[in-house]
């Protein structure tokens, strides 16, 4: 995501690397740089100049400080201009009312049946709610059977009337069947079309007369560059939707969108799509956006997922295990199923400052720890829980029902040690800690 911007933008600013001061010439030079790598982004033009328009009488304003240098500064005043550009306050999905409908709209192709899905399980889960979902595609038989599995997957009761060609009469009788279950959360997943058509908007314009949505969310797939941006204009100009989704931003998008469409629509971006699974959304706060953008990592969304997989009993029970020396396999491979619920990996890594950076031509594939997974599957209960009895034989016998050969086997029994052995020094306070240090390699 975003990784082609990021590179164009630092070398945008190596042109104010030695530079004294920000001058006239200077400035020019890099804003125009930095132009050309907004517009190989697929950004807007006309947002594309003025971006660079604000950035040059910041840039030349009094408000520069002659402490900081010229590059530092100028990556500052691109930064905030990002921010501003994408929308500046992260604003929340409104679920005032009880019960609260939402409405989802946009393209077929576009994901807004699978962020129907995860917006369902992000309601259910964050928000404490009990959320109800319509198949509202009257066109699109696998998106009604696409809704029911994923309605099943994340424990999210489904509304359907299979047969019925009419949006409207579904979406009414589905927000009655919530009421009469108790649900508070409606999401009515519409239909699509490959194309805006005008059958299709007044389709859309009809069901949302007749359900006064509390919530318009347009879901635009961010691959899709500038198109996104013209299509959320038109869906704008005739549903006056509250906020913008972006989906497949994990993909090989060069978010232009992203850059783009609160400038064009005036509506906020409210939630981004980053992956296949249920946990793959996240809400959208523009200034860590920019900070992504200009390679300064998202230290706080990833804490943020950590603590959603987070569960302090467990973590209790973890340490006194960890003290008395008893981490095992099992502890091992449930660590593995936690961090794999926190996303896709190397979006997880981007958000590490610098990191994403160092493994943008590093094809880091989500499977990583299936071989892991499968060795610690291929172990009896009892080797999981004591690790110490796996001998030769028995580490020939995992490797040959793990698919794996005898050195994978034995590279992850000594990772597993050194891990171990890691775990118990930090449990031991400074002690230990000037004996871990005192352990490793001196430098020569």
């Amino acid at each position: 995501m975003f990784d082609n911007l990021s590179d164009k933008l630092e070398r945008s600013f190596k042109l104010l690397k030695g530079q004294g001061k920000i001058t006239e010439i200077n400035v020019a030079e890099t804003l125009k740089e930095v132009r050309k790598a907004l517009l190989d982004a697929d950004v807007n033009f006309k947002i594309a100049k003025q971006f660079t328009e604000n950035v040059k009488q910041k840039a030349l304003g009094g408000d520069v400080l002659t402490a900081v240098k010229p590059g530092e500064m100028m990556v500052k005043i691109v930064h905030d201009e990002l921010t501003m550009l994408m929308g500046e306050e992260h604003k929340e999905i409104n679920l005032k009312n009880t019960p609260t409908i939402i409405l989802i709209a946009g393209l077929q192709g576009s994901g807004k049946t699978t962020f129907s899905g995860k917006l369902a399980n992000l309601i259910k889960n964050k928000k404490g709610r009990q959320p109800m979902l319509v198949a509202g595609d009257v066109y699109r038989p696998a998106a009604i059977d696409q809704l029911k599995v994923l309605g099943e997957q994340i424990g999210v009761p489904v509304y359907t009337e299979e047969g019925n060609k009419n949006p409207v009469e579904i979406a009414k009788n589905g927000i009655a069947e919530a009421k009469r279950t108790g649900r508070d959360v409606i999401i009515i997943d519409t239909a699509g079309r490959l194309a805006i058509d005008e059958q299709m908007m007044n389709e859309i314009e009809a069901v949302k007369k007749a359900v006064n949505p509390n919530e318009i969310l347009f879901v635009v797939d961010s691959m899709t560059g500038q198109d996104a941006v013209n299509t959320a204009k038109e869906f704008n100009d005739r549903l006056d939707f509250d906020g913008v989704v972006l989906t497949k931003l994990d993909g090989d998008t060069r978010g232009g969108a992203a850059l783009s469409i609160r400038s064009v629509v005036n509506k906020p971006i409210k939630f981004v799509g980053t992956g296949e699974k249920m946990e793959a959304l996240d809400v959208f706060y523009p200034k860590r956006m920019a900070d992504r953008i200009l390679g300064m990592g998202d230290i706080v969304s990833l804490v943020e997922r950590a603590q959603e997989q987070f569960d302090v009993e467990e973590a209790q029970k973890l340490q006194k295990k960890i003290a008395k020396d008893q981490f095992n396999f099992n502890d091992f491979i449930s660590q593995i199923q936690q961090i794999k619920k926190m996303g896709n990996l190397k979006d997880l890594a981007s958000m590490i400052p610098g990191v994403g950076k160092a493994l943008k031509d590093i094809d880091i594939d989500d499977d990583a720890f299936k071989s892991i997974e499968a060795i610690i599957q291929s172990m009896t209960p009892n080797e999981r829980e004591r690790p110490e009895v796996l001998d030769g034989s028995r580490r020939k016998r995992i490797a040959k029902g793990s698919g794996t050969d005898i050195q994978e086997v034995n590279r992850l029994i000594k990772q597993f040690d050194e891990t171990r052995k890691m775990m118990k020094l930090l449990q031991g306070g400074p002690k230990n800690m000037r004996k871990l240090m005192g352990n490793m390699p001196k430098a020569r």
